[in-house]
């Protein structure tokens, strides 16, 4: 009968130690959930500014993978031509494997040209027959429709309009001929976007957006840091894919096309200057060697080793800053309440 007794009062024990642990349990784990959510609240927002570049864009690929591995959240996306292209594709969420394989099987390069340019030089005079009739088109080789439609069909069906491209945000710049100004689209088709913001003058005929006449971004704001502030979000990451203007013999100029691409090279440099000062972090791979619309597979892995690099080297110091960000946000924020 004592035993009895004895054991009642244990057994009672046993289970208020029990739900008393149930309920410290429950309380560090809505505690962990409370700061985590406020660790949300209070990260840094990210935005890339993806440059122009040609074939040297395939980079961008790279950078993507390398930011999404490191575990930088990436909020918004701002890209001018081949950085429209990548981070349109990739903020409609079209897997990062799927658009390298459309630069692998060239099948990207088929529906941007698809008749060879030499073939297309050789008609430029029929090219003059409608303006006898009366019909005057925009000025450039190819129409680039086809090229759009390619873009469309790449991009999720769910997300083939800019305005419905939210997590992350994406932006497509391009220059107005109309008053000569960057252009953002915002809205609209995105294959039709992404072919404006990389219809290249002379090559690609210039393409309607409402009141505007886009061609390449390139000419205006071919690093789009600008755009990618007025995005508003807390930092900036660029992604330069220019060439470097390393020093050049006088030799280097006797060969054909030598002195178009330098100044080329010499105009994005001088354009890019002030892009790069208002980033809050810069990426700038190595790219040097590749042509600006280079054809060759083996461009398209060197473009992909070079962003990988670069992105890898610029992760120590992007990882502080936002960690030095993320300390100042929770601090005004610890004040505010």
């Amino acid at each position: 009968m004592l035993r009895s007794n004895f054991a009642k009062p244990r057994k009672i024990g046993r289970w208020v130690c029990f739900f008393i642990l149930v309920i410290v349990f429950e309380s560090l784990s809505n505690f962990q959930a409370v700061k985590a959510e406020s660790t949300d609240l209070h990260r840094p927002t990210v935005a890339l500014a993806l440059g122009g570049g040609g074939t040297r864009g395939i980079a961008h690929l790279s950078v993507l993978r390398v930011l999404i591995a490191e575990g930088i959240p990436i909020d918004a996306i701002a890209g001018t031509s081949m950085g429209a292209i990548v981070g349109g594709l990739y903020a409609a969420g079209t897997p990062l494997d799927k658009i390298e394989n459309a630069f692998d099987t060239k099948s990207i390069v088929r529906a941007f040209d698809t008749v060879p340019l030499s073939v297309r030089l050789a008609l430029v005079p029929f090219f003059l027959v409608p303006h006898f009739f009366g019909w005057h088109p925009y000025d450039g080789l190819y129409r680039g429709g086809r090229f759009a439609k390619y873009l469309t069909a790449l991009a999720p069906p769910d997300k083939r309009k800019i305005e419905l491209i939210n997590h992350p945000k994406f932006w497509a710049v391009a220059s107005n001929l109309i008053d000569g100004e960057p252009y953002i689209i915002k809205t609209g088709d995105i294959g039709r976007a992404l072919q404006a913001s990389s219809a290249i003058p002379a090559l690609r005929r210039p393409v309607e957006h409402k009141d505007a006449l886009l061609i390449d971004g390139g000419i205006t704001e071919n690093l789009p840091v600008e755009a990618a502030r007025e995005m508003g979000c807390d930092y900036v990451i660029a992604v330069d894919v220019d060439q470097s203007l390393d020093f050049a013999e006088k030799k280097h100029f006797r060969k054909i096309g030598s002195v178009p691409t330098r100044c080329l090279n010499m105009g994005l440099r001088a354009l890019d200057e002030r892009q790069v000062a208002l980033a809050d972090a810069v990426i700038n791979p190595d790219v040097n060697e590749i042509e600006l619309l280079s054809h060759h597979e083996s461009d398209v892995r060197r473009a992909l080793r070079a962003g990988d690099l670069a992105a890898r080297r610029a992760i120590p110091y992007i990882k502080e800053q936002l960690k030095q960000l993320q300390a100042q946000k929770d601090k005004e924020a610890l004040s505010q309440n």
